[in-house]
């Protein structure tokens, strides 16, 4: 669900309790749908009061940014269930004849199929395929009816491997700051001025840790995924090193 009001948010919130209340009274696995950025930061908001309860993120592959929350803890309840997810390979039917496509391209072909956001996962695209993340409730429907993107067709199967074949290979970027304030950090790792991200921290535009991102001046630390809406995201790798000019260099695995 797009979180466009108040309401919205405390639908979710309501939706999420309730998911976590019916796991821990029946003793059973619970699932949401995908949940974007902003719907998981509301998660972290009320996580204190649901940790009792036990949950999983997983979104289908690693670094995956839309996840589904599993409500449960398979160590107390002793059992296992799998996540709902699965992969579906989207391929032209002629890649002689298929135009390049973009994520947004996938994403509006799919739209126009009146598919709920929230069955949707991560679409990794390549050049003129993608491997979208899903539901496996919808992924029939998928299968049978998402037969054209742009003006090219394509045909759409299940695919058993896609964890390795959406594997996104990161830019390490080594960048020089003068403190790993969240602000300095993602100026100088997108191009940025300062100005410029301190816009993206005032429009909700910035999450670490997939939780959004008020405070402009806390220090990134090791380990931590900045995600900029509209610039992509980056980890923090290791420790920063004092520079003989006084800065910090520190690397950064970058997803463009």
């Amino acid at each position: 669900m797009a979180l466009e009001n108040e309401k919205d948010i405390i639908q979710l919130k309501n939706r999420l309790q309730d998911l976590a209340e019916r796991a821990y009274a029946q003793n059973l696995f619970t699932f949401t749908g995908f949940l974007g950025l902003g719907e998981q930061d509301v998660f972290w908001q009320q996580e204190s009061r649901l940790r009792h309860v036990g949950y999983t993120l997983d979104g289908g592959c690693e670094s995956a940014e839309r996840v589904v929350i599993r409500f449960g803890d398979g160590e107390a309840l002793g059992y296992e269930v799998p996540f709902p997810i699965v992969c579906v390979h989207v391929i032209p039917l002629s890649v002689k004849f298929a135009e390049p496509l973009s994520h947004r391209d996938f994403l509006g072909a799919l739209m126009n199929l009146g598919v709920d956001r929230s069955t949707l996962g991560d679409i990794k695209v390549g050049e003129k395929e993608a491997y979208l993340f899903c539901l496996d409730s919808i992924a029939g429907f998928l299968c049978e009816n998402l037969t054209k993107v742009r003006h090219t067709h394509v045909k759409c199967e299940v695919a058993d491997t896609c964890q390795v074949m959406v594997q996104e290979e990161p830019e390490m970027v080594t960048v020089q700051v003068q403190s790993l304030r969240v602000d300095a950090v993602l100026a100088k790792v997108c191009g940025l001025s300062r100005e410029k991200s301190l816009d993206l921290f005032q429009a909700g535009k910035v999450f670490v840790g997939g939780r959004l991102c008020e405070n402009n001046s806390r220090l990134l630390k090791p380990g931590e995924t900045v995600n900029a809406r509209g610039y992509g995201k980056f980890t923090m790798q290791g420790e920063a090193r004092k520079t003989k000019k006084g800065k910090l260099s520190v690397e950064m695995a970058v997803y463009r």
